[in-house]
Order: C-alpha cells, then structure tokens, then sequence
C-alpha cells in the first residue's frame, strides 16, 4: 500500500507526525509513505525509513510572487510530481485550506478529519472519507488516532516511536567538552525565556563543565544568540546550519533548554533530557513529547490564570508589548532543576 501523506509545516507538526507513520507501518507490512512539505522543512521526513519520496513544496515562496513562479516552471513541475503516481489513499494530515487544495490535486482516495475536526472549517470537502479525530487531543494523540482509523488498525497504546533510532546522524567539532543545547529563539516574541534566564542557565552550565550551543535560523535570532552568549566563555553561537546537521547536534548533547519551537520536538524525539518553556501556549495539545522530555508551564500557575493565551502580544495587568509576562516570571533555578532530573534518569 502506498499513501501520499500531505502535512507542509511547521518542523513541530512534522515531528509530532512521525509516531503515526510508524504505526501504521507496524499494523500494515509493507505500507510506505511519499510527503507532500514546505520546502524549509523537507529534512524532516527523509529521516522515517517508511517515507519513500519527498515532494517539495514551495507554497510561502510561490504566493509572494506567482507570476514568476509560474513562468519559471516551478508551479508545472510540481503539479507534475504531486500527480505522478496514482496512491492507494491521499492523507491530509494537516487540515488547513492550503493543504486540502494539494489533497484535493493528488491522484488517489482523499481521507482526513471531519467537518468538526480540521483546523479550518472547509478543508473537508476536499475529502471523499471523513473521521473524528477530537480536537482536544494532544497533536501526537491526533494523528497517531486519524491513522489508526484512516488505514484501518486498532489505534496502539504504546509510547510514541518517532522512529529516529536507525538515523545515521552526522557528527560535529563544534566542541570537545560535554555540551547543551539552548534552543533561545520561536516563532513568537511572547514564546521567548528572557535573555537573563539563559544567561543564569549558562552560567550554571559553566560549573558543571559544560559548553552550551546556540543554534539559530534568521538573522535577528542570531543576534538575540549573541547578545545572550556575549562575555560568557562557555556559550558557543553556531553557525547557520540543516536541520539534519542541528539533530546530529542535539543527539549528542547531554541535553537541552528550549522555548516552544520546533527543535523541541526534535530533541525530545531523540529521547536527549529536554525542559521546554510553555507560556502563551498549551502543552496539553502540543508540548515536546519524549522519553525523558518535561515541560515547565504557566498555565496552572494561579497568578497568570490568562495562561494559555494564544497572543503574540502579552496583554498583562498594565503591561502591553511582545515579552509574555509569564515567561518572565520563570526561573533559571527551577528549569535547571528540571533538566537535571532528566540526566539523570
């Protein structure tokens, strides 16, 4: 059986995808996956040994400028690609608009979550097969239950296998000494620990020995990565690097610090001590999952009972602008602790 599995972005949605597929692998011998996915995250999954083709789409790129994309080929090329292959079943696992559009242009049976069900409201006309999948269910949870109904196995409980462990990870020489990894920027300003926190966590980090890494993927968060590791001798800026080269990295950190973004997800899946910092967004739907992953949260912390909010901009008491105050209110002692309690399990 061959499944064309359409889920463009973003790097945590991706990750958080991959126990499903290996599910579906387990219950159906032989089931193998193509992937439709933005083209900034078509690392990700090359790494499941089940997914045969990656199709690249460049749907952000093109819409900023059509015509162009148009005239170059681009467009042509992949409608050519996408329609390539008949599948046995076109899975949309992602449920906006722009991804129904692509399930709907694939040659196959399209299946996805109901009217009840998609992340926004008109993706399932797109389907011929339509299932309830809660949307009150972490995402892991929802997509390992949309498979388990879509293909037709009983859904598993077992721990999550984002089936990482076959992945031969490049090595680096970034450093000789034990190291973690400090994952400082997101998406969102309000998602950020701030600088003083990982400025204390390093610190710490110097006792015990310990370089620790910043990576980062625009510009500004190279920037905020300096001024955070500026005068601090054991905090090492590194240079732009591919997601496959970062998870080589994280493999082999003793552990790792991470706003709410995606190389959380990826640390957490490759089972590294993980501490994850959830303010304006609710773990219970889409924290870092691993075997030895945690979170510290603002939600349940009665003074921000705002929490989780969903802004990009904190609205706080009197305070208004770009720093969640819940954030702030966190300390560097306590997700030390945290992480330590992590190593060493």
């Amino acid at each position: 059986m061959r499944v064309l599995l359409v889920k463009l972005s973003s790097m945590g949605d991706l990750v958080q995808t991959l126990p499903a597929i290996s599910d579906a692998v387990n219950a159906l011998p032989g089931i193998t996956f193509d992937w439709v996915v933005d083209e900034a995250f078509a690392e990700v999954p090359s790494w499941h040994p089940a997914v045969q083709q990656v199709i690249r789409s460049a749907h952000r790129r093109w819409r900023r400028n059509l015509w162009s994309s148009g005239r170059g080929g681009e467009l042509k090329s992949f409608w050519r690609q996408l329609r390539a292959q008949r599948y046995d079943l076109v899975l949309d696992a992602q449920t906006s608009l722009k991804s129904a559009v692509v399930t709907r242009m694939a040659r196959g049976p399209k299946m996805g979550p109901d009217k009840h069900s998609v992340h926004e409201y008109g993706a399932h006309w797109a389907y011929n097969r339509r299932v309830a999948v809660g949307q009150d269910l972490h995402a892991i949870d929802r997509w390992r239950l949309l498979f388990a109904r879509g293909l037709g196995y009983p859904l598993p409980d077992s721990a999550p296998d984002f089936g990482l462990t076959g992945v031969n990870w490049p090595q680096h020489s970034v450093t000789s000494r034990p190291y973690l990894v400090a994952v400082t920027n997101a998406s969102w300003p309000s998602k950020c620990l701030p600088d003083s926190v990982w400025r204390e966590l390093i610190a710490k980090a110097a006792g015990q020995g310990m370089d620790v890494l910043l990576p980062w993927g625009a510009a500004a968060e190279r920037e905020r990565a300096e001024r955070i590791a500026q005068g601090l001798n054991n905090a090492i800026v590194l240079p732009r690097l591919g997601l496959t080269e970062l998870a080589g990295i994280l493999n082999s950190a003793e552990g790792a610090v991470c706003n709410d973004t995606g190389l959380a997800h990826i640390a957490a899946a490759l089972g590294r001590p993980c501490v994850t910092a959830y303010g304006p967004t609710d773990p219970n739907l889409i924290a870092a999952i691993g075997p030895r992953s945690v979170h510290l949260a603002a939600q349940g912390n009665p003074d921000f009972a705002c929490a989780p909010c969903y802004k990009r901009q904190c609205h706080y008491r009197t305070y208004r602008g770009p720093q969640a105050q819940c954030l702030q209110a966190m300390s560097a002692d306590a997700l030390w602790q945290l992480l330590s309690a992590q190593r060493q399990l």
